[in-house]
């Protein structure tokens, strides 16, 4: 499978320099492609191949005055921004025929965006040097930050700036089945939630950071500063990279709990199951910041690709099983309850049940997995006491409690 790896990249000033010209060179070739063939499907006329493009927004353009500086950049990073937008058109079109989930017709790119990327593959004929630095056709050589050894060669590199201004080298590599992992005997399920993030189907629970939740005060002091400063000036600029900076490292953090996370469950466990839940709906309702800040999604998404690059088994269940309302000991089904019952007894078997640890157990269940339901009890379910053993016995006398002489 391939895979990505991201490294944080350390340009000097004519570094800068020249990847800022990189990413406008880039958005306005892309923006020219994206505004020739909107006006083509406008006149009615066919829709313009990449090839056709390629030849008039990047050769003939740049041997005119108004697009000479597009050969200062290279040519590469503009076949590639063709490349990119051809990805979203198709992305477009399989959304509408629903071959993937719906988005949006691609828009025009704007130098304030966010993000800004620029793509080089092998025909740039970039490298990683001697000394460790990254090598740029046109740009020079960038120190990069290594903190991990690519597993194999890659074949694309990405320059990416993010919003806090920070740069990146992300590069695509493929993987190898050297990589599996040696089998293990341990099976597990694990029901998301926001008092605690996980909770495994073993009894485990692991508690959610906050990361956005502790941050908060600080988030709010940045907003509040930006907002007061006035649009267009330095001190706007200012104090924008500050805010930015700020929500960069609540994203960091929580991406590096999921990342210790989800390798650990992987690397304990053959099997892993997890619910299939609806975030977008849950997005809207009042619980909506601590969902965002759980970032569910991306955690599923980290164990579905480690699972299949170890060689572990990923099985996610419908979002419709009801985990919550069956006990796991006994299979009946008890209702829905409410999100404040944390603990409650089985009607038939007496069992009682910790809800987030039942859920857990259920969906290991649901996948077909084998684990124990023995650890979801929290304690043994009461026995009905025997008629005569119902009462206080005072001076040989039973009575029922509280009701003297009874």
């Amino acid at each position: 499978m391939q895979l990505r790896y991201s490294f944080r990249l350390y340009p000097n000033g004519p570094q800068r320099s020249a990847l800022a010209r990189a990413f406008g060179c880039a958005r306005v070739v892309y923006n020219d492609a994206l505004r020739a063939r909107e006006a083509a499907r406008a006149n009615g006329d066919a829709f313009p191949k990449t090839g056709d493009l390629s030849r008039l927004l990047i050769t003939e353009a740049k041997k005119t005055t108004e697009r000479a500086w597009l050969g200062t950049v290279s040519a590469v990073v503009l076949q590639q921004s063709l490349r990119d937008l051809d990805t979203a058109y198709r992305n477009f079109f399989d959304g509408l025929k629903g071959k993937r989930p719906r988005m949006g017709a691609p828009r025009f790119k704007s130098r304030k965006d966010n993000r800004q990327a620029v793509r080089f593959t092998a025909n740039a004929r970039w490298k990683i040097t001697a000394g460790g630095d990254l090598s740029l056709p046109k740009i020079g050589d960038v120190r990069v930050k290594w903190s991990r050894t690519l597993p194999s060669t890659p074949s694309t590199v990405s320059v990416v700036k993010d919003a806090a201004g920070r740069y990146f080298a992300s590069f695509v590599v493929q993987t190898g089945p050297d990589e599996m992992l040696p089998e293990v005997a341990g099976q597990v399920g694990i029901d998301l939630g926001l008092s605690h993030f996980a909770i495994l189907s073993d009894g485990t629970k692991i508690e959610s950071p906050r990361f956005l939740r502790r941050a908060e005060k600080k988030l709010k002091w940045e907003q509040r500063r930006l907002a007061r400063e006035a649009q267009g000036s330095n001190n706007r600029m200012k104090a924008r990279l500050k805010a930015a900076r700020a929500h960069a490292r609540v994203a960091d953090a929580r991406r590096e709990f999921h990342h210790q996370l989800s390798t650990r469950i992987i690397r304990d466990n053959q099997a892993v199951a997890v619910e299939d839940l609806a975030v977008k709906g849950l997005a809207r309702t009042r619980l909506a910041k601590s969902v965002h800040d759980a970032g569910w999604s991306a955690f599923v998404a980290m164990l579905e690709y480690k699972a299949a690059r170890y060689g572990r088994t990923f099985v996610r269940i419908g979002r419709f099983e009801p985990t919550s309302q069956v006990c796991c000991v006994c299979g009946i089904k008890g209702g829905p309850k409410p999100l404040h019952v944390r603990v409650w007894a089985c009607g038939a078997c007496g069992a009682v049940l910790d809800r987030d640890i039942n859920a857990a157990v259920n969906v290991a269940k649901a996948a077909g997995l084998a684990v124990s339901a023995c650890r979801a009890q929290v304690r043994p379910g009461l026995v009905p006491a025997q008629r005569e053993e119902a009462g206080t016995h005072r001076d040989g006398h039973t009575t029922v409690a509280g009701i003297p002489g009874v």
